[in-house]
């Protein structure tokens, strides 16, 4: 599946490059019509990320949220520094199908896993990027990628594993914005690893190529965001790849 993804800070269509506030791109101010375009396209699944809400909680976009999801007809899920239950609950209460849950997931993860209990592992994604060490280790990082935890992806997902996770949305921040290609290698080793996980792949998509390169990688999904965003190609263009590949 090819999931396009647009960042939003203050209603605008951004990118930040490698997770920095001060290097960001501008795309547009109308997200409402890029996501009913990717919608028009063929995407099945869409994916938002609110940095307004990550960096201040007290600003999340629940309003512009809101009116983006009654707009278009497709499931979203929706991350940005997802902090406490009443950060969950708001996101499903604006339409969210799913919640993307990063760095709280690390920091506190009994009480997300009561967020499982609850809210039902459907309804939640572990946003689990990555930084690769020098001996292949895969620590989890936090904060904007601004440090690096003490756990590794396999354990987090090992973890989680017993309170039913199903969806993790994977980064090598490494490749994140780059346009470079993205890490087919990890990608088949953690679903090889976990075959119950529904993996999306995220970072480094640059071309059609790089979307053929991770079929039968194991993968359910992709995430695209700048290549779309510039035009690299359409989302109806990559679904084909994906589906022909």
């Amino acid at each position: 599946m090819i999931i396009p993804a647009l960042d939003l800070i203050d209603g605008q269509i951004v990118r930040l490059h490698q997770g920095d506030y001060d290097k960001q791109r501008h795309y547009g101010d109308d997200p409402l019509k890029q996501l009913q375009i990717y919608q028009a396209q063929g995407a099945a699944l869409l994916h938002l990320v609110d940095l307004t809400g990550a960096k201040d909680p007290q600003a999340r976009q629940i309003p512009l949220l809101k009116t983006l999801l009654a707009g278009i007809d497709v499931p979203v899920q929706i991350g940005g520094g997802i902090r406490t239950e009443e950060d969950v609950k708001a996101l499903l209460g604006a339409g969210a199908s799913r919640v993307v849950i990063g760095s709280t997931a690390i920091k506190e993860p009994d009480t997300v896993k009561s967020w499982f209990v609850k809210y039902g592992a459907e309804a939640l994604v572990l946003a689990l990027d990555i930084r690769i060490d020098d001996q292949g280790r895969n620590y989890v990082a936090i904060n904007g990628w601004q440090e690096n935890s003490t756990k590794t992806l396999e354990q987090v997902i090992e973890d989680y594993r017993r309170v039913g996770l199903k969806h993790v949305l994977c980064t090598d921040i490494s490749k994140d914005g780059t346009l470079s290609g993205t890490n087919v290698s990890l990608y088949q080793t953690v679903s090889q690893q976990f075959p119950d996980i529904a993996f999306q792949a995220s970072g480094g998509i640059g071309d059609l190529n790089d979307i053929q390169a991770l079929k039968g990688s194991g993968v359910s999904g992709i995430i695209v965001g700048r290549a779309l965003l510039e035009n690299k190609f359409t989302v109806k263009e990559a679904i084909s790849c994906w589906q022909n590949a």
